[in-house]
């Protein structure tokens, strides 16, 4: 049996001049937005330390001092490890960024679901001598490609997360449509809700939640457009459903309309992702080129790639 090799669970956090005199709760709740339900967590496990001593939370810091807070604890997942193929494009003790394939679903959505990206970091992280919760930050369809966003632990999903909500996360999608459009930026503005006819499918309705697509045309012609669109807002199938309803399905996609006789699967693709790394304060950007069949489809289409999609600025 392979023996446990367990990152540290303990986060360091150095007081500064801007933090002298605060009191640990100021910090663990300020700069550290730790939620009141996890300091009472951390309380009970006596997992708050400060200058290697459990403090009170009402005891006043100095500047040089360190808290340490276990943000990491040990947990284990409920799901079956299972081998599942996937890029890691990023890795540190709290977070991953994944190029995740077309054809594999995230997470699972009922218990019979196997194989998905959650059971095949299970997997590496067993293979590792680890145990873990897999937390996505947010989502990709089976079918789109690239990258995502994920948290190892429940205080860097709690961090993330706010970082999403917040809309301090960046994320850039290319898409491909088979036609051009009129205009070579827009913005398409429109609540998208369940489709009452289509279990699976989502329509643009007034009853629906706000949904913002921005989109710039990379190139096009008489055959297809290549977009570079960015979300302001996260609803399921967004992208799908706001070009579904301007009356050009992104090619390949089936349950909207899409041509599907050059590519068997929305031509979809994470390509960029920026945020702010939550413990160094890094600005963090990760791209991911256009896999193969979607680079067929432009070669097919005649659309060039600029080479600046590629690029981290």
């Amino acid at each position: 049996m392979k023996k446990k090799q367990r990152p540290s669970k303990w986060m360091t956090f150095y007081i500064s001049p801007e933090w002298d005199g605060a009191t640990v709760e100021t910090i663990l709740k300020q700069p550290l937005l730790i939620s009141g339900r996890m300091i009472n967590r951390l309380t009970r496990i006596k997992g708050i330390k400060l200058n290697g001593r459990i403090p009170w939370l009402k005891k006043p810091v100095k500047v040089g001092d360190h808290l340490q807070v276990a943000i990491r604890p040990y947990e284990k997942s409920d799901l079956k490890p299972q081998p599942v193929s996937f890029e890691i494009v990023f890795e540190d003790e709290d977070i991953m960024i994944i190029d995740k394939p077309a054809g594999i679903q995230v997470h699972p959505v009922r218990p019979s679901d196997q194989y998905t990206l959650v059971h095949g970091i299970t997997y590496i992280l067993q293979e590792r001598g680890l145990d873990g919760v897999v937390r996505p930050v947010h989502r990709l369809d089976r079918d789109t490609s690239g990258l995502i966003l994920i948290a190892k632990n429940a205080y860097m999903h709690q961090l993330l997360d706010r970082q999403l909500r917040e809309k301090q996360i960046t994320r850039r999608y290319l898409a491909m449509l088979n036609r051009p459009l009129s205009d070579t930026d827009g913005t398409i503005h429109q609540p998208i809700g369940k489709d009452p006819k289509h279990p699976y499918r989502r329509i643009v309705t007034p009853h629906g939640n706000l949904a913002i697509t921005h989109y710039h045309i990379l190139d096009q012609n008489s055959k297809g457009a290549l977009l570079s669109i960015e979300l302001e807002t996260g609803r399921t199938h967004q992208i799908r459903a706001h070009f579904a309803h301007l009356g050009c399905p992104l090619i390949g996609d089936r349950l909207y309309g899409g041509d599907c006789s050059i590519l068997t699967r929305q031509a979809l693709h994470s390509a960029k992702i920026s945020f702010t790394h939550p413990l160094s304060n890094e600005l963090c950007t990760y791209i991911s080129p256009l896999p193969h069949d979607l680079d067929q489809v432009c070669q097919t289409l005649q659309l060039k790639i600029p080479s600046k999609i590629n690029e981290k600025n």
